[in-house]
């Protein structure tokens, strides 16, 4: 018997094997229900997300909410907007800064049985570069500033983009393409997916 969305969902927030590498404990965090039409594919929760239990509900989901120009009531849609990340649960701080990267068997186990479950989904962001290395890993060879100025080549599928912490204040003013460029690009097909033309009925037969 195939397994049902809320299962599987069920057994992730269950799942406590990482509990002895995680410093907060187990809180997995993820978003959406099978209509979602844009999924948004990220690297892990912070502290103020493990907190709270609500994905970017911090300063990069201020940044990341004004990237997309979608205001808090659309972008926590659950019907209109999937979230998951490469780790679901805060993976503990980095003693040089930051914090640490998204522990590794979380997205080998759990994406490929996650994914299924949102056939409407027009739109894909990898947000950070564990997220694009994962989904797009012949780009991999490339840095992060050199796979977000490709964003094109993803495209209809994917829009990379970079991670939306505090880390990228300064990588905003060295790339100022992105604001300019890309993210008009963005905005117009964040808008498509969510708000689909309506499809012209067909002409009636004479």
């Amino acid at each position: 018997m195939s397994e049902s969305f809320q299962d599987l969902v069920t057994e992730i927030r269950a799942f406590v094997v990482c509990a002895p590498n995680l410093p907060l404990g187990p809180r997995p965090i993820l978003r959406g229900t099978p209509s979602a039409r844009l999924l948004i594919i990220s690297q892990a929760p912070g502290t103020r997300v493990h907190e709270t239990g609500l994905s970017f509900n911090d300063r990069s989901g201020d940044r990341l909410r004004g990237w997309l120009a979608l205001d808090r009531d659309t972008f926590y849609d659950e019907a209109r907007v999937a979230i998951m990340a490469m780790g679901f649960c805060y993976p503990g701080r980095d003693p040089k800064g930051g914090d640490l990267p998204p522990r590794p068997e979380c997205a080998p186990r759990w994406h490929a049985r996650l994914r299924p479950f949102f056939p409407a989904t027009e739109l894909t962001l990898l947000v950070g570069s564990y997220a694009i290395d994962y989904y797009l890993p012949r780009s991999g060879r490339r840095s992060m500033t050199a796979a977000v100025a490709c964003w094109r080549d993803f495209l209809p599928e994917y829009f990379v983009l970079p991670h939306p912490s505090w880390r990228t204040t300064r990588w905003l003013r060295d790339n100022s393409w992105f604001e300019k460029e890309t993210l008009p690009e963005l905005r117009v097909r964040i808008g498509q997916a969510l708000s689909p033309q309506p499809r012209s009925a067909p002409c009636p037969r004479r």
